[in-house]
C-alpha cells in the first residue's frame, strides 16, 4: 500500500504515525518519508484490518491521507498536492486554527474589558474551545502509542493553568501554540521545496508524431518506448531519448547542473527536462516517464532522505529518554518544593506545567533530518547525487581521496597519437593501415575506452577492419581474438614484456612515448611470440583537475591517483597535478591499496562507476563520475552528474557544512530548552515563554537548516 500524508510539520510526526500503524493487526514494513510525505506499508491479505481502517487511524491522528495504488492515482495525488501547495497560509487548516484561536482570545479580552466580572469566564470559554482539537488529537495519539506528544503536554499545561486560575495565560498558550504549529508547517513546506522543484522540471505534455508525421499533443506520462516526439526551440524535452533528426544546443542544467548548453545532433542522447535552445528536433523515446533520468534522480533523493544518518538515529534514541526525564523533573518541581520546603502548591504547579512544554523534543528530533534534507536537495541541484543521510555524514569525514585516472582525472576520451609497426618501416603508410586494422579487429569486441578509441580511429581513417572471432579478455592485462586464423593479443608494455622479447630500439620507442604521458598498447602474435607494433594514445586531463586537487590540498584532504596504466604515463600526469600516484595496478591491487589506506583514514574512491565497481564498493564512500550513465547513478554511494573533478571538493565542503549545521541545530534546540528550564524553575519565565521556547527552537532549527540551500560550493 502507498499513501500520501498531509500535515506533517516535524520529524516526530513520522514516529507518531508509524507507531500507530505498526500496532494494527496485519500491518508491517511501515516506512514514512517526512521529506516527500510518502507512506509505504504491507497489509497482509488474511487480516481483519481493512484499507479504510488504516486511513481512519491516520485521520484520527490529525493528518490528511490519500491512497496511491497506481499511476493514475499518483497523477491525481500530484494534482491534489499541487492544489494544497497553492493555498495561502490562512486557507490551510492550521491557518484557520490560528485565526480562530486569535479571534476567541480577542473576544475574551474585549469581554473582560466590558464585563470585568465575567472576564475570567470568557477566557475559560476561549481556552476550552481553542484547546479542544489539540486535546482530541492528544488522546488519539496516546491511544495509538504516543503518550508524550506535544499536543498532550500543551493540553495538560493549558487545562492546569485554568485549574490554578491563570485563564488569560492559558489562552495565550493555546494561541501561541497554534501560531507555532503554523510556522512549523510553513517551514516544513519550504524544506520540501527541493524535490518539488525537481519534479516540476519535466513537462506535463509532449508533441507525439505518428507514422504519417502528424502532430498530436499528449500527456508526457503516456509516452512509450520507441514513440517519436517533436521538440521545438524553447520546449523542454519530454522524455529521455535519442535524436533522430535535427541539430540543436540543449541546456541540460536542470538535469546535470551544467550551465553551458551542449551541442547535440543525430544519435546523441537527450534527457527529459533539458531545454531545447535553437533547432527543431525529432526524438525517439528510450525511457518511459517513470524511468527517465529525472524520475530516477527524484527516487534516489527520496530514498536518501528516508535513510537516517547515524546522528539522526542517536538523537531519536536520545529523545525517547529526554521527554520522560523532563516530565519526571516537572513532576518533582510540582511536588518537592511544597512538601519539603513549604512552597505554594499553585506557584510550583504553574512552574511544573511550564516545564511540561519544554519537554517536547520536536526541535531536537528535527535538528538532523532538516539539515540532511536541505543538504541533499542543494546537492541534487548542483549535480551531486548523494544517496542517504549516512553517506552525507560520512563523506565529510573523508581524509583521503583515491582517484581512478581514465575518465575521472582525464576526459576519458583517449585519442590515437601514434601508430608504429615493428616489422615494417613506420613510414610505410599502407603497412600502418594494415597494423591499425588488426588492432581494431582485436579491440572491436572490447568496451574499454582505449579499445574504443582505436576502433574509432580506424573507422575515421576508413580502414577496412577484418572480422574477429573467439574474442576474450583478462581484466587489467590483455584482450585476445582470432583474426584470419592468427591468435592475436593486445596488452600493455608490462604484460607484453612477459610474453615476448622486445628489442632495445622498441623499448626506447615505448619509453619515449610514455614519458610524453601517452599510453602504449602493443599487438603481438600469441603463436609466434612476435610483437607486431604499437598504438600510442593520450587522454588529456580534465580542465578543472589541477584546481580540484589544489582545493582538496587546501582542505587537508590527501589525493592519490590509482591507475592500471604504466608508471611513466602516470608520473607524467601526476607531475602536472602535484598528486601522489600508484601505477600498473590490477583491480585486485587497487582493492589491496584501498584496504591498507582504510586502516588509518576514511577513504573516498572516485571512478567511472563501471570498471571501478569493486573499488567503489570497497571504499568507505564510492563516488562515480556520472556522465549520464545508468551504472554510475545506480551503483555508487554518490554520483557527480556534471563529471567535474572540482565537485569532489564541493561534495566534501557540502557534507562539512551540513554537519556544522546539525551541530548548530542541536545546540539551538538543547540550549534554548536548557535556558528556559532554569528560568522556569526560578520563576523568571512562565507558560507562554515556554511555548515560545518550544516553537521558537523548532522554527529556528528549520530556518537554520534552510540556510544550506544557499550553498554555492568552493569553486
Amino acid at each position: 500500500m502507498q499513501y500520501h500524508i498531509e500535515g506533517m510539520d516535524c520529524a516526530s510526526c513520522v514516529g507518531k504515525i508509524e507507531r500507530a500503524l505498526i500496532r494494527m493487526p496485519g500491518v508491517s514494513d511501515v516506512q514514512l518519508n517526512f521529506a516527500t510525505q510518502k507512506l509505504e506499508l504491507i497489509l497482509a491479505p488474511d487480516t481483519n484490518t481493512e484499507i479504510k481502517d488504516i486511513e481512519k487511524t491516520i485521520k484520527r491522528l490529525g493528518f490528511g491521507v490519500s491512497a496511491s495504488t497506481d499511476q493514475e492515482n499518483e497523477v491525481g495525488i500530484e494534482g491534489s498536492q499541487a492544489a494544497v501547495d497553492d493555498l495561502r497560509w490562512w486557507q490551510t487548516i492550521k491557518g484557520r486554527q490560528v485565526i480562530g484561536t486569535g479571534l476567541l482570545m480577542s473576544a475574551a479580552y474585549v469581554l473582560s474589558l466590558i464585563f470585568p466580572e465575567y472576564g475570567a469566564w470568557a477566557f475559560i470559554a476561549a481556552v476550552a474551545i481553542g484547546v479542544l482539537p489539540f486535546a482530541r488529537k492528544a488522546f488519539a495519539l496516546a491511544s495509538a502509542g504516543s503518550p508524550f506528544s506535544i499536543e498532550m503536554l500543551m493540553s495538560i499545561a493549558a487545562i492546569g493553568a485554568l485549574i490554578i486560575g491563570e485563564a488569560e495565560e492559558a489562552a495565550a498558550v493555546v494561541f501561541l501554540f497554534s501560531v507555532g504549529e503554523l510556522l512549523e508547517s510553513v517551514a516544513a513546506d519550504r524544506a520540501r521545496a527541493g524535490i518539488k522543484a525537481l519534479s516540476s522540471l519535466v513537462p506535463k505534455t509532449a508533441i507525439l508524431l505518428d507514422a504519417q508525421g502528424q502532430q498530436r499533443q499528449v500527456a508526457a506520462t503516456s509516452l512509450q518506448v520507441n514513440d517519436k516526439v517533436l521538440v521545438r526551440p524553447g520546449d523542454r524535452v519530454s522524455a529521455d531519448g535519442v535524436i533522430l533528426q535535427g541539430i540543436s544546443s540543449l541546456d541540460e542544467s536542470p538535469v546535470t547542473g551544467e550551465s553551458v548548453p551542449v551541442a547535440k545532433t543525430i544519435d546523441d542522447d537527450v534527457f527529459a527536462g533539458s531545454i531545447n535552445v535553437d533547432g527543431v528536433l525529432q526524438v525517439r523515446v528510450e525511457k518511459t516517464a517513470a524511468d527517465n533520468t529525472i524520475a530516477r534522480i527524484i527516487e534516489l533523493v527520496e530514498q536518501a532522505q528516508a535513510s537516517k544518518a547515524p546522528t539522526a538515529r542517536f538523537i531519536e534514541t536520545f529523545s525517547h529518554y529526554y521527554t520522560p526525564i523532563v516530565m519526571a523533573l516537572a513532576a518533582l518541581v510540582i511536588i518537592i518544593p511544597p512538601l519539603l520546603m513549604g512552597g505554594e502548591w499553585a506557584t510550583w504547579l504553574y512552574r511544573g506545567l511550564a516545564l511540561l512544554l519544554i519537554a517536547c523534543p520536536c526541535a531536537l528530533v528535527l535538528s538532523t533530518p532538516a539539515a540532511i534534507a536541505s543538504g541533499l536537495a542543494v546537492g541534487a541541484r548542483h549535480g551531486l547525487l548523494i544517496k542517504g543521510g549516512n553517506v552525507m555524514e560520512l563523506v565529510g569525514q573523508v581524509s583521503t581521496v583515491a582517484f581512478d585516472k581514465t575518465g575521472t582525472l582525464t576526459e576519458g576520451k583517449p585519442r590515437v597519437t601514434d601508430v608504429i609497426g615493428f616489422t615494417i618501416a613506420h613510414t610505410d603508410a599502407e603497412g600502418e593501415d594494415k597494423l591499425l586494422a588488426l588492432f581494431a579487429s582485436v579491440d572491436s569486441a572490447s568496451s574499454h575506452p582505449l579499445a574504443q578509441a582505436i576502433v574509432d580511429h580506424a573507422k575515421a581513417a576508413k580502414v577496412n577492419i577484418p572480422d574477429a572471432s573467439n574474442a576474450s579478455a583478462t581484466a587489467g592485462k590483455a584482450v585476445y581474438a582470432t583474426v584470419a586464423g592468427r591468435t592475436l593479443s593486445i596488452g600493455s608494455s608490462v604484460y607484453v614484456a612477459e610474453k615476448v622479447v622486445l628489442s632495445p630500439e622498441q623499448q626506447v620507442q615505448i619509453e619515449t612515448l610514455q614519458n610524453d604521458g601517452k599510453t602504449v598498447s602493443i599487438l603481438f602474435d600469441e603463436q609466434t611470440g612476435e610483437a607486431l607494433g604499437l598504438v600510442a594514445l593520450r587522454d588529456e586531463l580534465r580542465e578543472d583537475a589541477q584546481q580540484a586537487i589544489a582545493q582538496l590540498n587546501n582542505m587537508n584532504v590527501r589525493s592519490v591517483m590509482l591507475t592500471g596504466d604504466n608508471s611513466r604515463t602516470a608520473k607524467a600526469l601526476a607531475s602536472q597535478l602535484d598528486i601522489e600516484w600508484k601505477a600498473e595496478l590490477l583491480p585486485e591491487d587497487k582493492l589491496r591499496l584501498l584496504s591498507e589506506m582504510q586502516e588509518n583514514s576514511k577513504i573516498a574512491m572516485i571512478g567511472d562507476g563501471i570498471n571501478d565497481a569493486p573499488a567503489l564498493a570497497t571504499a568507505d564512500v564510492g563516488v562515480a563520475m556520472g556522465s549520464g550513465t545508468d551504472v554510475a547513478i545506480e551503483t555508487a554511494d554518490i554520483a557527480l552528474l556534471k563529471s567535474r573533478v572540482m565537485d569532489v571538493a564541493n561534495l566534501i565542503a557540502l557534507s562539512r557544512a551540513t554537519m556544522r549545521n546539525i551541530h548548530q541545530n542541536v545546540i539551538f534546540a538543547l540550549g534554548l530548552k536548557g535556558i528556559f528550564l532554569i528560568t522556569t524553575v526560578l520563576g523568571i519565565t512562565g507558560l507562554w515563554i515556554a511555548v515560545l521556547a518550544d516553537t521558537g527552537a523548532t522554527v529556528l532549527v528549520t530556518l537554520n537548516a534552510l540556510r544550506l540551500l544557499r550553498f554555492k560550493g568552493v569553486s
